[in-house]
């Protein structure tokens, strides 16, 4: 393996550590007072002021001409990043985490269904086949089949509802007015982020923030908004979506092991099970087979 190619690996890999701490983070502040409003409100705040500043500097040395058009359709699209982390961190008050994550990484299967409505195309046997897995694995994590089991519905729905609107902002990450400059197209995204965030919790934000609440906020914003987008520009574009995809899919058992680390979350055996098949679904959904052989 080439050290570019490396690289990229060590770059996407770091972006999935990052984005596998957040639910832990959250969760942890809550214990401490801390309310979800503010640390998702801090969170794409500071992030917004960040890539601001990156913009300002970035744009001196590289004019980009942004239209009116292009801004709104990414902060319409980038409402969806406010409205995954909504949901996903509100999901988490009433599940364990390790459930949480999974039902966020539903967008595995859900994208696909969404990809073959928007193409017209009929996904391939082997994307069946991922999708399908992943939903057995979901079942297996979420331990359905045990009775002694009851997991809070309003946390499954919220956390099903962060996968819908993951599958969103996958989309429109990638796909939204592509031929302006990363840097630029994240500022707009997480804009709209930011606003959905603000009309959402509305009231609740300005009463929750503390000194405290900051520090907590800006942890969230380093790990969330700020080094993930980083990491993954500078690395997919060396390992390929599809290697980046599978990479970045760390995500996971970070979650599941940080949850078990910081808030002694019990994962039992058949939950690492349906954690490793769920694995095996990104790898099945996004390797190119045909290439391959």
């Amino acid at each position: 393996m080439n050290t570019k190619k490396l690289n990229g690996l060590l770059y996407v890999l770091a972006g999935g550590i990052s984005y596998g701490i957040l639910a832990s983070i959250v969760k942890y502040a809550n214990l401490q007072g801390i309310h979800t409003s503010v640390l998702t409100f801090l969170q794409f705040f500071i992030g917004f002021l960040f890539l601001g500043i990156v913009n300002s500097i970035l744009k001196k040395k590289h004019p980009v001409t942004t239209t009116t058009t292009s801004k709104v359709r990414l902060i319409i699209w980038g409402s969806s990043l406010g409205l995954t982390t909504t949901l996903y961190y509100l999901s988490i008050q009433f599940i364990p985490v390790s459930v949480g994550i999974i039902l966020l990484m539903q967008s595995i299967w859900i994208s696909i269904v969404v990809e073959s409505f928007l193409q017209k195309k009929r996904p391939t046997l082997v994307k069946i086949v991922g999708a399908l897995v992943c939903i057995i694995g979901t079942l297996l994590v979420t331990e359905v089949f045990n009775q002694h089991i009851a997991l809070d519905w309003k946390g499954l729905l919220l956390g099903f509802g962060a996968g819908i609107s993951y599958t969103i902002s996958i989309y429109s990450s990638s796909t939204i007015e592509k031929q302006l400059p990363n840097y630029t197209r994240s500022l707009y995204l997480v804009m709209g982020g930011l606003i959905l965030i603000s009309v959402f919790w509305n009231y609740t934000i300005p009463g929750n923030i503390s000194v405290n609440a900051i520090y907590w906020g800006a942890l969230l914003a380093i790990f969330g908004t700020i080094l993930p987008p980083l990491f993954f520009t500078a690395g997919i574009p060396k390992t390929g979506i599809g290697i980046g995809s599978i990479i970045s899919s760390i995500e996971i058992p970070v979650s599941v092991f940080a949850a078990h680390l910081v808030l002694q979350e019990n994962i039992s055996g058949i939950q690492w099970i349906g954690i490793l098949i769920i694995l095996i679904s990104v790898i099945l959904v996004n390797i190119n087979f045909k290439k391959s052989i």
